[in-house]
């Protein structure tokens, strides 16, 4: 497993030039298609979770499925074929398989679901090959790759989403809109987390996502994460669009010690795992403060033992919304005492029935029978679908995914420099300022 070093990313207060005859993809419309012939990339863990959503989706056909593994590739023929009665051709020739798919099928579009170290060069390949990327998260693990992936995007005029499906959640959706109806008036300070304990993954030390995730614990320190959690706050924030956009951040981890544990416990003293010295924190702290001035908390860890959280909480003027559990406070929501929450089902289901998304209450109900992290999953793969269809820009542009993802190499130069400020680039090269904020879709 090749990992860039996150130190060598180059100064952050300059940017490269917008390359003669590309453009600014902020708000790119493409025109429309009546299906979405769609391929993927990577059926492991993620992608195969994906393909059996995108059977279903009117609009969509699968046409071509690659990976590494034959198995993985056939279970994910197998499922589009039961559910549609089409068999999509298989490509598990070698890792760079895909380009032959890409000369066969020619797909207009491609989910790319492989290991991080893949996402850069499939995603860039497949834009250069004809076809829109929708590459999971994170984005790239370097902001030279996260250039390349930009720059690539802007050269060919194709849409370049990272697929953050946290943003397409019930709650994130809720308070997406009631941001946008200004319930919490001016916003000024969010929340952002990953907290999920995934030590078992070290288990899959020979195939499968524990594998190749496992070395960038031990070859980075710094926020390894940092996409779901940051992602839903930045669109209530408008970041890197009309209102606001990145400024600097700064950034601390604890010690490295879970997984190292979790090693000598679980595996043979000569095992691989033991063999690597965990360089990552095992709880990374970070603050972000935006060229207007307001201010997030990201946090992120994998390895303590401790119940799941995204926090997703975001704060304004007049009010704070405020995830895990669900709850809100505010002088336009009625409870006149910023003392308490309103929270709890049978108190929130008032809140739910004024402000819920409507785009949840569209598929909502059919995203949750569809299964896919509560629903987001489909809700997502949906509107990505649904956009291309209609020529409507995505809600997340490339500039988007590029700074949510940028914290994987930002928040390592900072912890490296002792927790100094480190400069967000600006992906956009300045053009945020033109980018209207992401409307609440119906």
């Amino acid at each position: 497993i090749t990992i860039p070093d996150p130190n060598n990313i180059g100064p952050m207060t300059t940017w490269p030039p917008r390359k003669p005859g590309a453009i600014y993809m902020g708000g790119f419309r493409a025109p429309k298609l009546d299906k979405v012939r769609v391929a993927f990339v990577g059926v492991g863990e993620r992608g195969s979770m994906h393909v059996g959503q995108m059977a279903v989706i009117e609009g969509a056909e699968i046409v071509g499925i690659c990976d590494l593994y034959e198995d993985w590739a056939k279970r994910s023929a197998d499922v589009v074929e039961k559910k549609t009665g089409k068999r999509p051709p298989i490509f598990t020739k070698g890792p760079e398989d895909y380009k032959r798919m890409m000369k066969e099928v020619k797909p207009d579009a491609v989910i790319v679901c492989p290991s991080w170290e893949w996402h850069c060069r499939v995603t860039c390949d497949v834009m250069k090959m004809g076809a829109h990327a929708f590459v999971e998260v994170p984005m790239a693990v370097s902001i030279k790759e996260l250039w390349e992936i930009v720059d690539t995007s802007e050269e060919t005029r194709k849409h370049c989403m990272m697929m953050e499906n946290v943003n397409y959640g019930r709650e994130e959706l809720l308070y997406l809109n009631m941001v946008r109806q200004g319930v919490i008036g001016d916003l000024l300070y969010g929340e952002a987390a990953y907290i999920h304990e995934l030590r078992g993954q070290m288990k899959q030390a020979e195939r499968g996502t524990g594998s190749w995730r496992t070395y960038h614990y031990a070859k980075r320190n710094g926020n390894v994460y940092p996409t779901h959690g940051l992602g839903p706050i930045a669109q209530y924030m408008n970041l890197a669009r009309k209102d606001d956009c990145f400024g600097r951040l700064v950034s601390f981890s604890s010690p490295a010690l879970g997984r190292a544990a979790y090693a000598k416990k679980n595996f043979p003293a000569d095992h691989k795992w033991n063999k690597l010295d965990f360089a990552c924190g095992d709880m990374n702290t970070s603050i972000i403060k935006t060229t207007m001035g307001r201010t997030v908390l990201v946090e992120w860890d994998e390895t303590s033992p401790r119940p799941y959280s995204r926090l997703n909480l975001i704060q304004g003027t007049l009010g704070t919304l405020a995830g895990f559990p669900t709850r809100v406070a505010g002088e336009k929501l009625g409870n006149g005492n910023y003392h308490e929450w309103i929270e709890g089902r049978e108190k929130l289901a008032a809140i739910y029935e004024k402000y819920d998304h409507p785009l949840w209450k569209r598929i909502g109900e059919l995203a949750t029978k569809m299964g896919g992290h509560g629903g987001m999953d489909f809700v997502m793969l949906s509107r990505i679908v649904e956009c291309l269809r209609n020529g409507e820009p995505m809600d997340q542009n490339v500039y988007e995914g590029a700074s949510w993802s940028s914290l994987l190499p930002l928040t390592a130069r900072s912890i490296a420099q002792g927790g100094l400020p480190v400069e967000f680039p600006d992906f956009t090269r300045g053009d945020w300022k033109t980018t209207m904020p992401l409307a609440v879709v119906s």
